[in-house]
């Protein structure tokens, strides 16, 4: 072969396909999609996220650099995948796949062009496209007209299936799992990066018994100390545990792009008075928040209700975020479905069927008495009746003063 005949793109399919959900709950998603492209009337989708290729084909990519894609049009669903990654993104999607090469420079927007066309209406996350790629997608499809069906791609993947739902549930167990292992490694001395390492282990293994042909990436761990425990998002350190500590533990296992968590406030050894009261307060919050997630509640009107609860107590002032967010296909490195969260400016009713945390957490300044991050975090199915609770890892201080 020569430098001139090197194919633009090619389709390598080989070995056999595995994916995390049967072919009926990809059409189910992928009929969803064509529903609202009809009334949008949308020819070709174009999706770009990891998060919405893998909800409509089960192909979760990655980058490193390169650009990843599915079409999605009234008659097909392909996956765009780079040469380096050779028969894997086919045997991990549902659908067509197509390979395009390095050999010349956008060779991707070609392959994504041979299935779309060009002068067609075209559906685009606009949320994800960056302002180089939109401009290449406008050069090479030529569209007669752009449509962002971000939004009502999120709002599907707001309302979860029943298979999609029992696959959380499982995510749940071994995020509780991770929490046990975590609670068993916990003692003076120790640090961060210790314990946190022992919760991940003890995850990702259960993972592998339980779905013993997944792909295994992503699953991870933020054990937090101290003044360490200030924000939800810190990443894990070699500080080491002193008795007394206030810590947080927050497990996180990613199963086949699907994230759940658990997230708990413990102490080491011992917990003085001011760090009981406001451990207490959160406590009551996150209970009279579970309460209150059921159908017909809103968004805010949950929000507002725990404010008012935590107004009630004079710790309004140290709450730093929303109350609870959407579960299903997530990370902390991709996509999130930003109409279902906890927060004021959210108007979002609860329905049978949608998957919501509820987190509440107030972080006291250092210095102050009882200083530190307190959060406890469940996850909520919410159910015809009001909500089950799918994680089963005990909360308070009764069980969470350890080593």
């Amino acid at each position: 072969m020569s430098a001139t005949t090197r194919p633009q793109q090619y389709r390598f399919h080989q070995g056999d396909r595995v994916l995390p959900f049967a072919a009926e709950e990809y059409d189910a998603r992928l009929a969803g999609l064509r529903e609202l492209m009809e009334v949008q009337g949308i020819e070709a989708c174009v999706f770009t996220s990891m998060h919405a290729i893998a909800y409509y084909s089960g192909f979760l990519y990655c980058s490193f650099g390169r650009p990843y894609g599915l079409v999605v049009t009234p008659t097909q669903s392909v996956t765009i995948s780079a040469g380096i990654d050779a028969g894997q993104p086919w045997r991990r999607c549902h659908g067509d796949n197509i390979t395009y090469t390095d050999w010349a420079r956008d060779n991707y927007w070609r392959a994504v062009a041979s299935v779309t066309g060009e002068g067609r209406v075209i559906g685009c996350e606009a949320d994800h496209l960056t302002l180089v790629q939109s401009e290449k997608l406008n050069a090479f499809l030529k569209p007669k007209r752009g449509v962002d069906i971000s939004r009502g791609s999120m709002e599907q993947r707001m309302m979860k299936s029943p298979a999609e739902i029992a696959l959380i549930r499982q995510g749940a167990a071994v995020a509780d799992v991770g929490g046990f292992a975590i609670r068993e490694a916990v003692r003076e001395g120790l640090r961060e990066i210790d314990v946190a390492m022992a919760g991940r282990d003890a995850m990702e293994l259960e993972i592998a018994k339980r779905f013993p042909e997944a792909e295994y990436r992503d699953t991870w761990v933020w054990f937090q100390s101290g003044i360490n425990t200030d924000g939800a998002h810190n990443p894990v350190t070699a500080r080491k545990l002193k008795r007394g500590d206030i810590l947080s533990l927050n497990t996180f296992p990613m199963i086949s792009g699907y994230y759940t968590a658990l997230e708990r406030t413990l102490f080491v050894g011992e917990v003085d008075a001011a760090s009981r009261r406001i451990w207490e307060i959160n406590v009551a919050a996150h209970e009279y928040g579970m309460s209150l997630l059921k159908p017909g509640a809103s968004c805010a009107e949950v929000t507002h209700k725990l404010n008012t609860f935590f107004e009630e107590h004079q710790v309004l002032q140290y709450r730093t975020f929303g109350y609870g967010h959407s579960f299903g296909v997530l990370s902390h490195y991709y996509g999130r479905e930003a109409g279902l969260e906890l927060r004021e400016d959210i108007d979002t009713v609860l329905e049978p069927g949608m998957v919501i945390s509820m987190e509440p957490m107030l972080t006291i300044p250092e210095g102050q008495p009882g200083a530190g991050g307190y959060r406890e975090h469940d996850i909520l199915v919410i159910t015809e009746e009001g909500n089950e609770d799918i994680t089963k890892y005990p909360y308070g201080p009764a069980f969470n003063v350890v080593g």
